[in-house]
């Protein structure tokens, strides 16, 4: 179809990006995104971010404060994700990302639609400049052209496109209430000590009989990931090899992030479901992947993990339970700041040696890891249903935006 081709600054109110001043950061407030918070269904997750004044966002331009119905975009390193802003919450984010409001001509979901495409994603990549951190300029960003059909059309494609990212955003609640659930438990019976049969245990100094406190170096050993370099990546062939990039900000495994690498690694670096690793460098300066961890799911396939990771090997504890007791019990957040370094942090893993953690009873820690694997599981097949859907959606949208596709 022969829709009009039009410049993004002629069908926007107003393009720009977040504060190039640096925020003062506080411990409550205002949420502060980055691009790290860009989920990979290209939803913002506010989990661990750290915060702004309200007064600082007050004084905020106000094309500079989202609200719904905007699309975000991020235009420095990793640059080319959408995102479309579902209500009003109050949010400050980077200088890092770009905001667009959309005028009379475009439906801004049919923006993000757009955005969302391999074509759009591949214009952003030929105007992207710089080397470590390439960068999609604002003025670049402007000058960008879509095709624009009438109103009408594009409420048909929001309609059809959108039905697949309302089953990708229920199953996203369902995921959520399941790792709450998993954290519920983990507090109860770890914390609270409100374990099955707790009624009726001797508590010796404060903890249940049989219950210990060991050393960290006593409790698990780890892995070295494989170092590689770009020539022994791929897009197409090898095996798949989880990055820094899988670790999600403060934990929990990110899809979708895997590379494809061609080299050799030794069969103590190979992955298989439910082993459990951890980021040993990172570049925030919110510590938000560094001693952080993520449980590896069953994608199907052979996998290795890069240098960036290290594989916990649990000893006298279970891989269920060495999870939990980062990702829930907080050590992670303990070992964070035992990494080091000026632009990039380094984790020495041995200096978690210094640490003790709780070893439940074999009986305890076996309930337990049934019901963390039964929760897992489950999370596990609505991720597996959110690709398939993903998969379907991201085969239409390109016809559709196209016009190939009449509606």
């Amino acid at each position: 179809m022969n829709w009009p081709i039009q410049k993004l600054s002629d069908c926007c109110i107003s393009i720009t990006d977040g504060d190039h001043q640096a925020p003062p950061k506080t411990s409550f407030g205002i949420p502060f995104v980055t691009i790290s918070n860009i989920t990979s269904t290209n939803n913002l997750n506010f989990d661990g971010t750290l915060y702004v004044t309200k007064d600082y966002y007050d004084k905020l331009d106000d094309k500079r404060k989202a609200r719904k119905g905007d699309v975000l975009y991020s235009v420095v390193g990793s640059f080319g994700l959408p995102v479309y802003i579902k209500n009003d919450k109050p949010f400050a984010f980077q200088r890092h990302i770009a905001i667009l409001r959309t005028n009379e001509k475009l439906l801004s979901k049919f923006l993000y639609y757009t955005m969302l495409t391999k074509d759009f994603y591949m214009m952003a990549d030929s105007v992207a400049i710089g080397a470590a951190q390439r960068t999609v300029t604002l003025t670049a960003l402007r000058n960008m052209k879509i095709k624009v059909p009438n109103i009408k059309t594009q409420a048909k494609i929001i309609s059809v496109l959108s039905s697949y990212d309302d089953l990708i955003e229920n199953n996203q609640k369902q995921i959520k209430l399941l790792e709450e659930a998993a954290q519920r438990l983990y507090k109860e019976w770890f914390v609270d000590f409100r374990f099955p049969g707790h009624e009726n245990t001797t508590f010796i100094d404060g903890l249940p009989e049989g219950w210990e406190y060991l050393p960290i170096k006593d409790a698990f050993s780890w892995i070295r990931g494989k170092s590689y370099t770009s020539l022994e990546l791929s897009d197409t062939e090898g095996v798949k090899l989880v990055n820094l990039k899988n670790i999600k900000a403060f934990g929990g495994y990110n899809r979708g992030a895997e590379k494809r690498f061609t080299g050799s690694f030794k069969q103590e670096q190979l992955l298989q479901p439910g082993d459990v690793v951890m980021g040993v460098t990172d570049m925030t300066k919110e510590r938000r992947l560094v001693g952080h961890v993520a449980i590896i799911p069953d994608l199907k396939e052979k996998m290795t993990f890069s240098m960036d990771l290290i594989k916990l090997l649990p000893n006298r504890i279970s891989k269920c339970y060495l999870y939990s007791l980062m990702f829930f019990g907080g050590y992670s957040k303990k070992i964070s700041p035992l990494a080091n370094g000026t632009n990039v942090l380094h984790l020495k893993p041995e200096a978690m040696n210094t640490m003790s953690i709780l070893i439940p009873n074999k009986v305890i820690m076996t309930q337990y890891d049934d019901l963390f694997t039964y929760y897992n599981r489950k999370i596990e097949m609505l991720e597996d249903q959110i690709e398939v859907l993903k998969e379907a959606r991201d085969r239409l949208l390109p016809k559709l935006m196209n016009g190939e596709i009449e509606i």
